[in-house]
Order: C-alpha cells, then structure tokens, then sequence
C-alpha cells in the first residue's frame, strides 16, 4: 500500500506538506502543490478515510497518549496530562486520554476514525515503534520525550541529560568524589525509556568529567527497595557520600533508611533529586533538586501542536528546556 511518506519521497518535500497540499489547510506554493499532485497520481496514492475526515472537518479534541506501563510514577504523569488538559482548554479544545499500552494499533484507531485532530505522545522511547506511524500520520503530533533519532518529529521535554550532568557537577563543587545514582525502576530501562536513559547518560558523563568514582543503581518504586538500595549502597568500596535520586516515590523513604543505618543527611551524605519542585520541598529533609517542569512541559507542547495545527511554517522540531537546579537543606560539603 501507498503511504503518504512515500508521496513525500517522491515529490522532495515532508509528510506534513503532502498532507497540506491535499488538504489546502495551508498555503502551498504552486510547484510545490503540483509536485504532490503529480507524485499522487503517480503512486495511486489515496488518503485513507480518517485522513479525508480531517480534512472535512475539526473535532476540535486533541489526543494525550499516554501508557500507564510498570515503573511510571502516575503523580507525576497527572502532572503532565492536567497540563495538557488546562492549555488545550484555553484553545478551546479538548482533550483524549488515551492510557492502554497499544501502541501503534491505539495511533492508528484514532487517526482512521478521527476522534482527534492532533496527538501528544508521552513514554517515548529511544527506539520506539510508534515512530514510523507517527512519520506516516497526516494529523500534527508532539512527543514529550526524545527518541535516538527524532528526524521528522517535534519534541519537548527537559534537557535530562543536563538534569543528570548538574547533579553531578554540584556535588562535584561540595567535594564529594564518590557518588551514586539511584535511578528509576529496572522496567523502565529495560524499556529503554528515553527520559531514564538520558539521566544516566548525563550522571555518567559528568561524574566521568571530574573524575569521580560513580555507580547507577535501579530501584524499585517501593518503601521497602528503599533500604535495600541504602544498604546496598554502602557496601560499596568506597561507599558514595552523595547520591542523586530518579525516582520520586523513594525520596523520604531513602532518607528514612539513611538515617536507620546511621547517616545523618546532609551531615553525612548529601542527595540531590530530579523530581517536580513540590516533592523535593515537601521531603522532612528537603531536597536540593532539578525541577521536573511538568506544568510547564505540558502547555509548550500543547502550543507547539496548536501552531501546526495553523500551519504555522516555523514551528521548532526540538524544545529541551534546561535544568534547574535549586538548593535546600539535603546538600553539604563534604566532610573529611
């Protein structure tokens, strides 16, 4: 069968522009539009019947998927989607929820009955198989995320691997030399999910960098991997004096089992945290960490699929917003 990615290849320009060509939802020069007519009729290409809903008409809904799988921290996730839902509205759309893990089969039910106009992807993955498809679609989409190769696609999200470097780098300059990473849970991983995968890229390089002695443990979101992980941490040799956390859940429950083994922090050990500025604040010790700006994530990526959908020609395929880091009572410099 005729996809419109093969239209595009045909004619020298982009999905979208095909897309636009045949829809007349944007302006499309003259020779660009007869290059699409002539590589149409050269294929036999013929929009499917959810391409030809969308171009009739608007449902005026945009779709957010995102897959409740093993290992996601929901809080965090309803962050995002309430994000979402609250900019969207201010467009005057609504928005799907769309939290099965279906993958390509969930992208396609809604692109082929028009239930919305456009999506936002979250849980990307570094090779996620829902990438192809979201090439081929002829509605706009945003992912919250940054798979290995994002040719072709808009993405947003905060720069993780710098999230993880500043981490590093500031338990760095309190002169801490050993440090561990307790990261996300181990599915997550194993998923390749490109966010955790990031982090560990940026602890690693920085830690690298100064010449730190470093180690990624994954950790079960649970209260009780809590002290398993601390004692596992000190067992180490050289056992690490600052620990930086991926892994919201575990936040209080990591400082609570520190504390039972005979660590006081920040006195003995400093962590820092990668988690939304409410859950590091709200910690009995709190901790100094880079902001997850979910509020703030959300409503771009709902702007920058607002912008495609007006065929807008500037729209960046690439936002990641820088980290930052804000200091509380979890981090001091090392003691001899």
């Amino acid at each position: 069968m005729v996809k419109i990615t093969d239209v595009a290849r045909r004619a020298g320009v982009s999905p979208s522009t095909v897309s636009y060509a045949l829809s007349g939802k944007r302006p499309i020069s003259a020779e660009t539009r007869r290059r699409v007519q002539a590589a149409v009729r050269e294929l036999g290409y013929r929009p499917h019947a959810g391409a030809r809903a969308l171009a009739g008409s608007r449902s005026n809904v945009l779709a957010l998927v995102v897959p409740l799988r093993a290992g996601i921290h929901v809080p965090v996730v309803m962050r995002f989607a309430a994000s979402v839902v609250t900019a969207a509205r201010a467009h005057d759309h609504d928005v799907l929820l769309l939290t099965q893990e279906e993958g390509e089969e969930g992208l396609r039910r809604v692109a082929d009955t028009a239930l919305a106009d456009a999506l936002i992807v979250m849980d990307v993955q570094l090779r996620d198989p829902r990438l192809p498809l979201l090439r081929e679609l002829d509605r706009p989409s945003v992912l919250i995320g940054f798979p290995r190769e994002s040719t072709g696609l808009t993405c947003i999200d905060l720069d993780f691997k710098a999230a993880g470097e500043v981490c590093v780098d500031h338990l760095a300059r309190l002169g801490h030399r050993v440090v561990a990473l307790v990261g996300s849970p181990p599915e997550v991983y194993v998923r390749q999910t490109a966010f955790a995968q990031r982090v560990v890229q940026g602890f690693t390089a920085a830690a690298d960098r100064a010449g730190l002695v470093s180690s990624v443990h994954p950790c079960a979101a649970a209260p009780g991997s809590a002290l398993a992980v601390a004692e596992r941490l000190l067992r180490e040799q050289p056992a690490p004096t600052g620990v930086v956390v991926h892994n919201e859940p575990l936040l209080e429950p990591l400082i609570d089992a520190f504390e039972q083994l005979g660590l006081r922090v920040p006195g003995d050990l400093s962590v820092t945290a990668i988690c939304p500025d409410e859950f590091a604040a709200a910690v009995r010790v709190p901790v100094t960490s880079v902001a997850v700006p979910a509020a703030e994530v959300g409503a771009r990526a709902v702007e920058l699929l607002m912008a495609k959908l007006g065929g807008a020609a500037d729209v960046p395929q690439a936002t990641l917003l820088p980290p930052r880091l804000t200091e509380r009572a979890s981090t001091a410099p090392r003691t001899a």
